[in-house]
């Protein structure tokens, strides 16, 4: 899994690497959907994580938005509502 969150940018590989660390909030702590949703949002292009992760836009699939928060909230980044 580590493997599959090294990206091609420091940003994207801190924010990843981070949310695999955290002990309560991060990847151990999900649940079936929740690795599942994780799983689908390491297929998706950089430029779209980048927007996401690092400049905080909502993503458009619904699915996508519980893990995108849980891996900001995990670098201390605004969630969104």
């Amino acid at each position: 899994m580590r493997w599959r969150c090294r990206r091609g940018t420091t940003e994207l590989d801190r924010l990843l690497t981070r949310f695999l660390d955290a002990p309560a909030q991060g990847y151990d702590a999900l649940d079936a959907e929740g690795r599942e949703a994780f799983d689908r949002l390491l297929t998706i292009e950089d430029d779209h994580l980048i927007d996401w992760l690092v400049n905080g836009q909502r993503p458009s699939e619904e699915s996508l938005v519980d893990i995108v928060n849980r891996i900001r909230h995990a670098s201390d980044l605004p969630t969104h509502a």
